[in-house]
């Protein structure tokens, strides 16, 4: 923590929601961590991504769930 005790650091955090507020700061962490989830699955690799198949023209994108027997 460099060179401030415990004390300081624990008058700063109490001065921080003093002027913030604890409803504040915890929007600002719901944000930070939305930010972070949505930058995680945006990095995903292709392998994960939704597969995108030609047929006739027409882009079919999506994921086989189940494998059916019948034919159409």
């Amino acid at each position: 923590m460099g060179s401030f005790s415990i004390w300081h650091w624990l008058i700063v955090l109490v001065v921080v929601v003093l002027i913030f507020g604890t409803k504040k700061l915890g929007n600002i962490g719901k944000d930070v961590g939305s930010a972070v989830k949505g930058f995680k699955e945006g990095m995903k690799t292709d392998e994960e991504a939704p597969k995108q198949v030609q047929d006739d023209g027409k882009t079919i994108e999506g994921e086989v769930k189940e494998k059916s027997n019948t034919k159409a």
